[in-house]
């Protein structure tokens, strides 16, 4: 993976499960950005004071992992109300401090499971807390900033524009380092796309049809939380980005 690496750059980017198996080792750092809508979920949880244990699979063996971690399982479906929590960010807005949550997701839980498996620190990070992430990474040498995307319906990668223009926003904010040109690439989106056309992203298109447009919201806030998403072994807590 020579060509491919960007070892020559202190900042560097790249798409999904291939950047954790092809880059991560190589890192000092790892943010995995899933803007809609793990990596939101996240910090809207710790910024109340939760801790979120996150999951790759959706089945039984969630449950299973929550019981053994005393936490309790978020849903595995959106759904706009009732008890209990799932991966829309509005659902998380009320949780209590203290509150253990187990979050399946198969994009950022499970990019956040590949990756405990490298000696780096690991972030999520959302628009939500871009400069507090980015001063969290200032520490580290060699940042490897993962865009998570979707799926596609046979499961192959669909590069996510809101995950792309989001480490753009990062590469921004980290503006005396060295950055590759895929990173460079992120920050030309970020740059030149307004916050608002996001809404008409195919990810938020997909929200808005199923009628989740206050998930979408809150996914496309920007800088309104002053806390970093680290991994603390199993869990993300919030750490303040000052």
């Amino acid at each position: 993976m020579t060509h491919f690496s960007q070892t020559d750059f202190d900042v560097r980017l790249e798409w999904g499960a291939k950047a954790v198996e092809h880059l991560a080792a190589d890192a000092d750092c790892i943010v995995i950005i899933d803007v809609m809508s793990f990596s939101t979920c996240v910090s809207i949880a710790t910024d109340s004071g939760a801790t979120v244990y996150p999951y790759p699979w959706k089945d039984a063996s969630a449950q299973q992992y929550a019981v053994a971690r005393d936490a309790q399982c978020a849903q595995f479906d959106r759904r706009f109300q009732g008890p209990g929590f799932t991966l829309s960010p509005c659902s998380l807005q009320e949780i209590s401090a203290g509150t253990r949550l187990v979050l399946p997701s198969p994009n950022g839980s499970a990019l956040t499971f590949a990756a405990r498996t490298h000696d780096a620190a690991i972030f999520t990070a959302c628009f939500r807390n871009l400069t507090a992430t980015a001063r969290a990474c200032e520490k580290y040498q060699r940042i490897l900033l993962i865009p998570a995307g979707e799926k596609w319906p046979d499961n192959s990668l669909r590069p996510a524009i809101e995950d792309l223009a989001a480490a753009g926003g990062l590469v921004a904010r980290l503006p005396h380092r060295v950055i590759s040109p895929e990173a460079r690439a992120a920050r030309a989106v970020y740059d030149n796309l307004p916050l608002a056309e996001l809404e008409q992203c195919g990810s938020a298109r997909e929200l808005l049809r199923r009628g989740f447009a206050a998930d979408v919201g809150l996914c496309l806030q920007e800088d309104v939380s002053d806390f970093a998403c680290p991994l603390q072994g199993e869990f993300f807590t919030a750490v303040s980005g000052a």
